[in-house]
């Protein structure tokens, strides 16, 4: 697995990094949140391991900036803030698990391999995105393995997008499906595509100017 740790206090650093390259995992580190944001702007990981405490760019900060940018990476905060806030703050905006420094390298592994386990897709999953997968027997679209309530239609524009990954689908093919042949104009299909897009929290749909959208099949 491919993380990214942002980290400040070197020796906390370089211990985290050895332990989970001895692991087996591929350990990319940072020592500033502002190095953070430019490694995240180059570079694709599977897991994020964010000091909050920093005296540049929090963990908090980087975290709602990726949000901001729907990009959605398993994420354990690392502190040594007790506060119930601070926690509650953490969940809040999308952290996976948090752990109170100090903590022993071993169980911060343990954490990884919980929220690797937990973000396999089912093998009756479509895979959409990185966390984002299609049940097309239970017409559901799962985030994280959990269910992402959709209206009826919109669930209807999601499989057909997901039964034709990497292929374009164009707007007769969405009237023909999800608007059951009705005589519907292409403004409307755009206006309904775009209310989906906004709130998936991963912006896996992509607009094939005057043609229509796909989703590209996730490596």
């Amino acid at each position: 697995m491919k993380i990214l740790l942002l980290e400040d206090d070197l020796m906390l650093n370089d211990a985290i990094t050895q332990y989970l390259t001895s692991v087996g995992h591929q350990i990319v580190s940072s020592k500033d949140g502002k190095t953070c944001l430019e490694i995240l702007e180059n570079e694709k990981f599977d897991m994020l391991i964010l000091d909050i405490n920093l005296p540049d760019i929090d963990g908090f900060t980087i975290l709602e900036e990726l949000h901001k940018q729907k990009r959605t990476i398993p994420t354990i905060f690392i502190s040594a803030l007790l506060d119930i806030e601070e926690i509650s703050r953490a969940f809040d905006i999308g952290c996976h698990d948090y752990l109170k420094k100090p903590f022993h390298l071993k169980e911060l592994n343990l954490r990884i391999n919980k929220i690797l386990k937990s973000s396999v897709v089912p093998q009756n999953h479509k895979r959409l995105s990185k966390l984002y997968s299609f049940d097309h027997d239970n017409m559901t679209l799962y985030f994280n393995n959990e269910p992402h309530i959709l209206p009826k239609r919109q669930l209807m524009i999601i499989s057909l997008l997901s039964k034709n990954r990497s292929l374009v689908v164009n707007y007769d093919m969405f009237r023909e499906y999800a608007y059951d042949g009705d005589d519907i104009d292409t403004a409307t299909i755009r206006a309904e595509v775009n209310r989906v897009k906004k709130v998936l929290k991963e912006d896996f749909i992509i607009n094939i100017r005057g043609i229509g959208y796909m989703v590209e099949r996730p490596n």
